[in-house]
């Protein structure tokens, strides 16, 4: 089980950039480990994955960090191969929020339901409080042909949403993406409001890569980041899924898909993100680039409110 958060001890030798972030993370995307050879087509070395994880993990523990993020896609397929993947970051010395990614679902349909827990999910989308942060869980395999069981209404209607994308010539209507049901959409909108009225900056996590337009793309990308960039408390949203990474801005918000770590032989790819009051610092290690990501003037909830009745005048 993942470890409940907890302020992680500062050491007299932390440097002058642990002292001044407001949050620091270690970021991992797409592990995807596995008892497998390697798909030299896609350039995948699954069992590689397990020093590769090892090596972040002891870079990680030799940090002052408050939080570890796997972005999703522990694992390649089969429950099997969790434990291996799971018992390493066990190790991990700060607290981990662990996201599912399509892969993780690519088990026997008996275990489909218990894949959230196996992660210590507390739920499959859910805020984390951290330093006066608010860091948002999204649930990006929610409408999906993969992780609901077989009959359940949202697998059928993730098969009706991918045909109506497909007719329309959608990029992203692949069966390896998935869409979120309007109930989340809605939460994801009420903690942006919740956060904006106490002042409080967010930062939004998920598998499925939202901005910019992609063939990886979450099937309801256009709308969640839209609904994302609009919100003067978002500063960030982070992702994996699409390997080779990306990134975009809008409207001041950072849109950052990291690279996967399951790609290459013996490359590595993971990251430090931290989080100042005027930047985010991500100090990429391997595969992954450094990036300074300049913030947005904080606004404050009247100023944000008169902005509103503004534009509804």
């Amino acid at each position: 089980m993942a470890k409940a958060y907890a302020p992680p001890k500062m050491t007299n030798g932390a440097s002058m950039t642990e002292n001044l972030a407001r949050l620091r993370l270690g970021i991992i995307a797409d592990p995807q480990y596995a008892d497998l050879d390697p798909d030299h087509e896609r350039g995948r070395y699954f069992r590689r994955s397990l020093d590769k994880l090892g090596e972040a993990v002891e870079h990680f523990n030799a940090q002052n960090l408050d939080a570890v993020v796997v972005l999703g896609d522990l694992i390649d397929r089969g429950w099997d191969n969790f434990p291996p993947v799971l018992d390493l970051l066990e190790t991990l010395q700060a607290p981990r929020i662990l996201l599912p990614g399509n892969h993780d679902f690519m088990v026997d349909p008996v275990h489909l339901p218990e894949v959230y827990a196996r992660l210590g999910m507390p739920a499959p989308y859910h805020a984390v409080q951290i330093k006066g942060l608010r860091l948002l869980v999204t649930d990006g395999n929610e409408i999906s042909l993969f992780a609901p069981p077989e009959g359940d209404p949202r697998r059928i209607e993730a098969e009706q949403r991918l045909a109506a994308m497909r007719a329309k010539g959608a990029t992203n209507a692949n069966r390896w993406n998935a869409g979120i049901s309007d109930r989340q959409m809605t939460w994801v909108a009420d903690q942006l409001a919740a956060a904006e009225e106490s002042d409080e900056d967010v930062i939004l996590l998920g598998h499925y890569p939202i901005y910019p337009p992609s063939d990886h793309a979450l099937w309801s990308a256009e709308a969640l980041s839209g609904l994302i960039a609009d919100s003067p408390s978002a500063l960030a949203y982070l992702c994996g899924h699409q390997h080779t990474g990306n990134y975009g801005e809008k409207n001041g918000v950072h849109f950052v898909n990291f690279r996967g770590m399951v790609d290459t032989e013996h490359q590595n790819a993971f990251a430090i993100l931290s989080v100042f009051d005027d930047r985010i610092e991500i100090a990429g290690h391997g595969r992954e680039p450094d990036r300074s990501l300049e913030l947005r003037p904080k606004r404050s909830h009247a100023a944000s409110l008169s902005d509103k009745m503004l534009t509804v005048g």
